[in-house]
């Protein structure tokens, strides 16, 4: 039996529909011209750019001299590099920062609260594990999401990030479930996916519309409400890698 579920947050539980519009916004105020789309083309480019530099065994935020803040400058400083701008103010940082940190830059998607409902409801354990510094707990609850999960642990109070299987089993401590009994569901093949299975968890890959490639549930959780019954029932099983570390299919 599936006794807990953990999610992934950005691009899973929550997006940030304006995110491009609220960089170039900010950003031609303080004299960097940059128009939306390539705000966010920017944004993903420089995200993916640190987290190959990143060492999962230290928490990206935490281990910079000044902290989450500094990180958050350092990455806006990055896309000034790559549009060959004069690096701005601090506060364009500082305001991006803030704005980031509260419920009105971001977005539950519409299935989520209904498929977390019915999975509680079932008895299942829900958690999340992301590598997110602390503002998540206060966005989540901003969202109304924070109701539902027994533990949020998140990379900079974490200390790990993923992929580290540690930081799945931190949450797995808290939740207290085995790995063999629980589920991860994110949208990284390697922060999701290969890192909740390094720790002997079930890994659930989501693509959502409009991404890359074809997810397997389909572009939404929806499905994801039914599968402890139908995992129970022996209509849905571990698949590909065999326990300790499967692959879930649907």
């Amino acid at each position: 039996m599936i006794q807990a579920v953990t999610f992934d947050v950005t691009h899973t539980l929550i997006h940030a529909p304006h995110l491009g519009e609220i960089y170039a916004e900010v950003l031609r105020r303080h004299r960097v011209d940059v128009d939306p789309p390539a705000a966010l083309r920017l944004v993903g480019e420089v995200w993916q750019e640190f987290a190959c530099s990143a060492d999962p065994g230290r928490d990206r935020f935490a281990a910079h001299p000044e902290g989450e803040r500094g990180w958050w400058r350092r990455f806006l400083e990055r896309m000034c590099e790559h549009l060959e701008a004069p690096v701005p103010s601090r506060f364009a940082a500082a305001e991006l920062f803030h704005r980031f940190g509260t419920a009105a830059a971001w977005e539950v998607y519409p299935e989520v609260p209904e498929v977390l409902a019915a999975l509680a409801a079932q008895g299942v354990r829900l958690g999340v594990v992301s590598n997110w510094d602390h503002r998540l707990p206060a966005v989540l609850e901003d969202l109304g999401l924070a109701r539902f999960f027994g533990t949020v642990t998140y990379s900079q109070k974490a200390g790990l990030e993923k992929p580290d299987p540690r930081i799945f089993l931190q949450a797995l401590a808290e939740l207290e479930v085995e790995p063999a009994a629980a589920l991860h569901v994110g949208d990284g093949p390697l922060e999701d996916v290969e890192g909740a299975v390094a720790a002997g968890m079930g890994a659930l890959l989501l693509v959502r519309h409009g991404a890359a490639g074809a997810g397997i549930a389909g572009g939404d959780l929806r499905d994801l409400s039914s599968l402890p019954e139908r995992v129970a029932s022996g209509r849905a099983g571990w698949t590909g890698r065999r326990p300790p570390d499967p692959v879930l299919d649907f």
